[in-house]
């Protein structure tokens, strides 16, 4: 069942959300069901799940503008694999807990118990609140909220992806997100020695990510290196060593 809030700490609870947030709503209640949770929604409808679906759209598209802008040289796919290292759950994971959206969540009763918040939520309501300001107030403003605390993440993708070092952007995603520094392996090479070829992996700590070849060391390691970006933003891996 929802838990039950008055009417007056339901409003203390949007009035500090926006000020969080930087956004004033003209609606007030597409704030407030970007803040329910399914378990404190009446029906699955009233809760934040839909505005999620949209969120995430509206999340892609400008981050995708903003890549387009800034990288007028890439074809396609390569600007799907920068995507794939900006983009992700555990980056909008990590916004909503720098802003302590948890505490906003309006939630079932005993939810609010557990110790840390599942980062799947945090994620989940963050997408809602792109898409409850996209709705609100159009598409400049959360335009302007996404790029505010995701601006970051874009600026760091874009100098490493100028400075063709992919490996530099890992070792920062690893000591940020895992606190662990990237190891490359060697796993494999083939071909005359005048023209080899080798098969390395990414590896943070047990966990080996997808490996790629290369033409040379330094170039498969850099492919390795997207490899496991990619799987750490849960996208699908740009390079298939098999």
């Amino acid at each position: 069942m929802p838990q039950e809030l008055s009417i007056s700490r339901e409003a203390e609870i949007l009035e500090e959300c926006q000020e969080t947030i930087g956004y004033r709503f003209r609606q007030p209640d597409l704030l407030r069901a970007a803040l329910t949770h399914t378990s404190g929604a009446d029906t699955r409808l009233a809760s934040n799940e839909r505005l999620e679906f949209l969120g995430d759209a509206v999340l892609g598209l400008v981050v995708c503008e903003q890549l387009f802008q800034r990288f007028p040289e890439y074809q396609e796919g390569d600007l799907t694999k920068v995507k794939s290292a900006v983009v992700s759950r555990r980056t909008c994971a990590r916004i909503s807990k720098l802003l302590n959206l948890g505490d906003f969540l309006f939630m079932g009763k005993g939810m609010h118990l557990h110790a840390t918040m599942p980062p799947n939520l945090l994620a989940d309501v963050f997408e809602s609140l792109v898409a409850a300001i996209y709705l609100d107030g159009g598409l400049e403003p959360a335009r302007h909220f996404i790029i505010k605390y995701m601006g970051p993440e874009i600026e760091e993708v874009a100098e490493g992806a100028h400075a063709g070092n992919f490996k530099s952007h890992l070792q920062q995603v690893a000591q940020r997100e895992f606190n662990q520094t990237p190891l490359y392996q060697l796993l494999d090479e083939k071909g005359p020695d005048h023209s080899k070829c080798f098969k390395v992996a990414a590896v943070l700590g047990r966990h080996f990510y997808a490996a790629a070849w290369g033409r040379n060391k330094k170039e498969a390691e850099q492919k390795a290196a997207m490899n496991a970006l990619a799987q750490i933003a849960g996208e699908d891996i740009p390079f298939k060593a098999d």
